[in-house]
């Protein structure tokens, strides 16, 4: 949303609803995003703002695009565009939500993979709007790595090892048990306070083990180790009923693409967004199996040319995904 933001602030006068403006700074940097042009206003979508002052505070503006939570705000804008970031239920259940839904202007997700659950339950078109991804590599020797970027534990998604972490380092730790030398297992995430005692049980787990843990990295220390990895690992969704609750796959897949563009050939699960990234056997592996995970990337540390060949189509698929892209994309969509 706030990649959208800038965008579309070199054309337009934009403004943010935003709970806690002291915040804001942190972000940006965070993500390493310029939002000068950009003004911040009460977030007039709290739930501690009423329908009527919400009312009359949008008439003003031409466009909104919402960020849905399942829900679809009353709004008095000209336009009104819904963003829908994972495969979630749209509510619809009275005629105050049909009502609702039919002034939404366009409807709009991160994956084909979300788009075909939203689509699926509205019954009208929804577009894809791949999430802009900044790519910086840069000429360094690859080292023997295999590297996971993510979160560590999401409790609020109804699921405890969301990222499956744990999966992987068992997943490594048994290839090392079976004779894997001179490879090492780097995982980058970031950690909660509340989610710091089963962190610290999960490093205790893989004690001895070359596994190495690296904690709330900037955006420029984890592309020094994309630019380091060999081979990028991704599990989420792995052992889930995806049928039941398909929020639990990758939405999209932002870490496999930047692993991507440093040069570090994707292996990872064959579900959510990460099928729309990855082509089996061309620019990466996909599998399915613990079994399949581990067969696909011993294939590739065996085998130099293949490794170098998909580092090559990996840096070439993630560049779709970069550039311009994004910004034309989004400025097409509020026309």
């Amino acid at each position: 949303m706030l990649a959208m933001a800038q965008c579309l602030s070199s054309d337009h006068e934009v403004v943010i609803f935003w709970d806690t403006p002291s915040d804001f700074e942190e972000i940006t940097q965070r993500f390493q995003i310029s939002l000068s042009h950009v003004t911040l206003a009460k977030n007039i979508f709290s739930r501690k703002v009423g329908l009527l002052e919400r009312l009359f505070a949008t008439k003003e503006y031409d466009v909104i695009i919402f960020l849905s939570d399942g829900s679809v705000p009353f709004v008095l804008s000209k336009k009104l565009l819904l963003h829908v970031q994972q495969p979630l239920h749209i509510r619809r259940n009275s005629l105050k939500d049909t009502i609702k839904l039919n002034r939404v202007y366009k409807i709009f997700c991160n994956s084909q993979y979300t788009k075909s659950f939203i689509q699926k339950q509205l019954a009208r078109e929804v577009f894809v709007l791949y999430p802009p991804v900044a790519l910086y590599p840069k000429d360094t020797e690859k080292e023997n790595i295999i590297l996971h970027v993510g979160r560590f534990r999401v409790k609020n998604v109804g699921v405890g090892d969301y990222k499956k972490q744990e999966v992987m380092v068992n997943a490594f730790k048994k290839m090392c048990e079976q004779g894997l030398r001179g490879w090492k297992f780097v995982l980058a995430v970031s950690i909660k306070d509340d989610d710091r005692e089963k962190f610290e049980e999960l490093r205790k787990a893989a004690a001895g083990l070359p596994i190495e843990f690296l904690v709330n990295k900037n955006n420029r220390e984890l592309w020094e180790l994309y630019n380091k990895a060999k081979i990028y690992w991704h599990a989420s969704g792995y052992g889930e009923n995806l049928e039941q609750h398909p929020e639990y796959a990758e939405h999209f897949g932002i870490s496999t693409v930047e692993a991507m563009g440093a040069g570090a050939v994707p292996v990872v699960i064959h579900a959510g967004g990460q099928k729309e990234i990855v082509t089996n056997g061309k620019n990466g592996m996909l599998w399915r199996t613990l079994g399949e995970l581990q067969k696909k990337t011993l294939q590739l540390m065996d085998d130099s040319v293949l490794l170098t060949n998909m580092s090559q189509a990996a840096r070439k698929r993630a560049e779709t995904f970069a550039g311009n892209r994004f910004c034309q994309e989004v400025k097409n969509l509020i026309v």
